[in-house]
């Protein structure tokens, strides 16, 4: 990536692996592979908490981004007013609820859907969904260390019923917060642990679906096959944090693996990995080049 100015979309991964989003200030949009070996080496250039990072209308086919006209500041969530308004992104999540809908989402809501019971390193355990086409990389994305699907629906509008429902009959969260997620890493549990634990909800999850009227959906058991890249990143013993905020600064990474949005990653003192979360960067306007991190003093555990 050569010296310039990005403002950074977050992580996202494909068939390929895990990778930034990245935009320039002109719209033109770019990508940051995170393959192992790779070299993260930027400062953070932004004057604001975060920045908008745009819009989607969703289309039969999926969705579309658009940058944010204005270039300007976050003001709630990743999103200006401007662009909070005009997103048909957000209105996926309360599609079911009633209200008109734009045609387009209503033809994108139009195809299957799953639910997903999906459990993270120190057993907190969400329920979600997955468009069909994207069924096994939305749990990639996710960091799930292990995760089941209970139901398949015909349609987006149905299987968020169906989320909402299993939330509130089990407890389940419908979402895990990234730095949770990162620093749960730090100290998981043990592998045997986290499958006992998923598979208790995603059966109970199944026992609430079979006792509602079957119309709009199919109870499934389905294991979702956990990518093998994510073992570079489970070390024994787990690594540490890394001890600097990444949406400040400057920073010089080599990646070593990705499991979700987390990164292990050296820095340049010889033999030193941590676990960064880079969710940190999203919304962060970032300037690539010959940049290292300045580690703080760090005390080593005695055993």
């Amino acid at each position: 990536m050569t010296d310039s100015m990005y403002l950074c979309g977050g992580t996202a991964w494909d068939g390929e692996g895990a990778f930034l989003r990245l935009v320039q200030p002109g719209g033109n949009r770019a990508v940051l592979r995170l393959a192992p070996g790779s070299e993260l080496r930027f400062r953070v250039r932004s004057e604001a908490a975060r920045y908008c990072l745009g819009y989607e209308l969703v289309e039969e086919s999926g969705r579309r981004s658009h940058s944010c006209p204005a270039n300007a500041a976050a003001e709630r969530g990743y999103q200006c007013k401007r662009c909070f308004f005009q997103d048909e992104g957000r209105l996926v999540h309360n599609s079911h609820r009633g209200g008109g809908l734009p045609a387009g989402l209503r033809s994108y809501l139009a195809r299957p859907q799953w639910l997903y019971i999906a459990t993270f390193a120190d057993g907190t355990t969400k329920v979600g969904t997955a468009a069909d086409r994207r069924k096994v990389l939305r749990l990639t994305e996710q960091g799930a260390l292990a995760a089941q699907y209970v139901a398949r629906a015909a349609n987006g509008l149905q299987v968020r019923v169906l989320e909402d429902e299993i939330s509130a009959a089990l407890d389940l969260p419908q979402a895990v917060r990234a730095g949770h997620k990162c620093a749960a890493l730090a100290a998981p549990l043990p592998e045997a642990e986290l499958a006992a634990v998923n598979a208790g909800h995603a059966d109970a999850a199944r026992a609430v679906l079979f006792d509602r009227d079957p119309e709009g959906f199919e109870i499934v058991k389905e294991a979702w096959p956990r990518p093998d890249a994510f073992r570079t990143v489970l070390q024994e013993p787990a690594p540490g944090l890394y001890p600097l905020p990444l949406s400040a600064g400057e920073h010089g990474l080599v990646i070593r693996g990705m499991l979700g949005s987390t990164a292990l990653a050296a820095t340049d003192d010889a033999g030193l990995c941590f676990l960064a979360d880079l969710t940190a960067l999203k919304g962060q306007r970032i300037e690539f080049g010959d940049f290292r991190t300045g580690l703080p003093a760090l005390q080593q555990p005695l055993f």
